[in-house]
């Protein structure tokens, strides 16, 4: 029996995401799992009409949840969007007039098996943007391209207050397991050692 993948459903409103579980629910190769499920195995299938502010924190949040692979289902994205999507976990996009039940489950699995799934459009687009961004970032002073959603903000404000991990969890009533893994998102996506590093890091460029 073929393991079905986990896929968590999410927008920003409730009209669409209901629309979107719609689509994922009676798929035989997925299986919908909620919120409190959500970790590295699970791949997220988000709809957005653009990348805009509110959409880069929203998949900034899922990606400090834990999970880490992420199908983007948009309207338009313009190169900053493109590359702010990509760093907050999103490892294929869809346009949504393309994004059939079918179609959605197929990318679904190319992420879960570590593919990363871009229209040639959009992979030409991001490969430019990679490339003006070598050219302009120096060795010694690596600047952020997207800022810190507001769950990380306070899990990074808490770790500079000196509170361990399960007293961050307590003070915010997450589990330790989803401190742990927004601590894990930003030392991972901006190439940290460590928390305190995470901290230094953020307070030095005002993310927090």
């Amino acid at each position: 029996m073929t393991t079905r993948v986990p896929v968590y459903a999410h927008a920003a409103d409730l009209l669409t995401r209901a629309g979107l579980e719609g689509h994922l629910r009676f798929q035989p190769e997925l299986r919908l799992v909620t919120e409190d499920e959500l970790d590295e195995g699970v791949v997220g299938i988000v709809a957005a009409e653009a990348v805009d502010d509110a959409t880069t924190v929203l998949l900034n949040d899922i990606h400090g949840r834990g999970c880490e692979r992420i199908v983007l289902v948009i309207g338009t994205v313009d190169d900053a969007g493109l590359l702010a999507a990509v760093e907050a976990g999103v490892r294929g996009f869809i346009g949504r007039a393309e994004a059939t039940p079918a179609r959605l489950a197929e990318l679904a699995a190319k992420v879960a098996s570590g593919e990363a799934t871009l229209p040639p459009d959009l992979l030409t687009r991001l490969l430019k943007q990679v490339s003006h961004l070598q050219k302009g970032v120096t060795a010694v002073s690596r600047v952020p391209l997207t800022g810190l959603s507001a769950r990380e903000v306070k899990v990074l404000r808490l770790v500079a207050d000196g509170l361990d991990t399960d007293e961050i969890a307590h003070d915010l009533s997450y589990s330790s397991r989803t401190v742990k893994n927004i601590l894990y998102a930003v030392t991972n996506r901006y190439h940290l050692r460590n928390r305190s590093h995470a901290v230094a890091y953020a307070l030095r460029h005002d993310l927090i």
